[in-house]
């Protein structure tokens, strides 16, 4: 299954992304190549939105779209990093010393760079030694498809080349989670560094966010088909809506005397509906609802049952757009339109809103006339995807 579409300037190939990458460090740092290489993808979450950081359920997979990393170890204790997205702020080189023990990394301008020092600050092994490196990616920036932690991960996995720390997984991804809060200011659930860090071709994870236990879902039937819609309305949540969401449901867990909303049941929500406003019962019955959908969608999956999973989809999109708020009406007519269209079984907003992307299931013989029929009704310049599960971050061939 192939990508349809492009972002402006952006490869869409992996391999042409890499390549890409070791022209413009050769290009920078003397014509050398460099001695590491790494990638690390973005995500799209197909049910379970604002579940993570409310300790519930969630059903990510890894993408094709992935961000990728190269470079090399230098002795001078500098960091030079380029990064070749033409929508980061400026400046897009930058230089820095590399952390000490008093002399720790802060953040600042460009803001791009947050996402890159937090994790090394943070990195569990070391000293992190200078470098230069290159950053190449095609996750679109705002786009619902976790272009930030696909950064972070990568960043991290760069530095287990350098000085390699001992390999666990979940904190591998907990540390890109905590930079992303430290250092770019976002409190973001563990979702997005989660299935970055452990993505498995052919399946989607559906993880517990309390537990941090991830059970493989297969998600390989050749007459089903991923499609992502960016409606290239971009989302910016840091200092934005999202914080307050994220404050609301956890005022709702505590008025309700419980750890997190996953203690909750749909029934002890309507008991204690009076001791809420109704904007936090909102968004508190989103959360719940969305935790039980979410695990009754994995089981959907794993029994082929694609019409049940996409009602399950629409349910999602709903309550997003009702209960949550975090709709737009750009998503909501490209959901609308995906729906339209024989052969869809689901379709809802993912990411975190306000812009961003769709995600809908479809069967593969409905995938042209569901693209014709949304460019149709769409009134924007929308960009699709055709994507399949794929793997997590990994080194690749210097």
């Amino acid at each position: 299954m192939s990508l349809v579409g492009t972002m402006s300037g952006t490869p869409t190939d992996p391999g042409t992304l890499l390549a890409s990458a070791r022209q413009v460090y050769a290009g920078a740092f003397g014509g050398s190549a460099p001695k590491i290489a790494v990638s690390a993808p973005g995500r799209v979450n197909l049910i379970g939105e604002h579940t993570d950081y409310n300790q519930g359920f969630v059903l990510p997979m890894a993408l094709p779209l992935v961000t990728v990393m190269v470079g090399s170890r230098t002795d001078d204790g500098v960091i030079c990093i380029i990064t070749t997205s033409e929508e980061a702020d400026e400046p897009r080189a930058v230089k820095f010393a590399a952390p000490r023990e008093g002399s720790p990394l802060t953040p600042g301008e460009p803001r791009w760079t947050n996402y890159v020092k937090g994790v090394i600050q943070h990195y569990r092994a070391g000293p992190v030694p200078g470098f230069n490196a290159v950053i190449a990616s095609n996750v679109p920036l705002g786009g619902g498809l976790s272009s930030s932690a696909s950064l972070e991960v990568a960043t991290y996995t760069f530095l287990q080349q350098l000085c390699p720390d001992d390999g666990d997984l979940v904190s591998k991804a907990l540390v890109c989670q905590k930079a992303e809060h430290t250092f770019a200011g976002m409190p973001c659930g563990i979702m997005d560094q989660f299935i970055s860090v452990m993505g498995m071709e052919g399946h989607a994870l559906l993880i517990d966010c309390r537990s941090l236990v991830a059970k493989l879902v297969p998600l390989s039937d050749p007459k089903l088909v991923v499609l992502i819609t960016n409606s290239n309305v971009r989302h910016t949540l840091t200092g934005s809506e999202y914080p307050s969401r994220r404050r609301k449901c956890e005022e709702a867990a505590k008025i309700l005397g419980k750890p997190s909303l996953r203690e909750v049941s749909e029934a002890s929500l309507e008991a204690a509906k009076e001791r809420l406003d109704p904007e936090m019962y909102r968004r508190a019955r989103h959360v719940i609802g969305e935790i039980a959908r979410t695990s009754r969608g994995a089981e959907c999956l794993k029994a082929g049952e694609y019409k049940k999973f996409g009602r399950l989809m629409v349910e999602s999109h709903n309550s997003l757009r009702d209960d949550f708020e975090v709709s737009c009406p750009e998503l909501d007519v490209l959901v609308a339109a995906a729906l339209e269209v024989d052969g869809v079984y689901g379709s809802r907003m993912t990411g975190g809103g306000f812009g961003g992307c769709t995600v809908t299931l479809l069967e593969a013989g409905a995938v042209e006339s569901a693209i014709q029929h949304i460019k149709e009704r769409y009134s924007g310049k929308p960009t699709f995807y055709l994507t399949k599960p794929s793997t997590g971050a990994k080194a690749l061939p210097s």
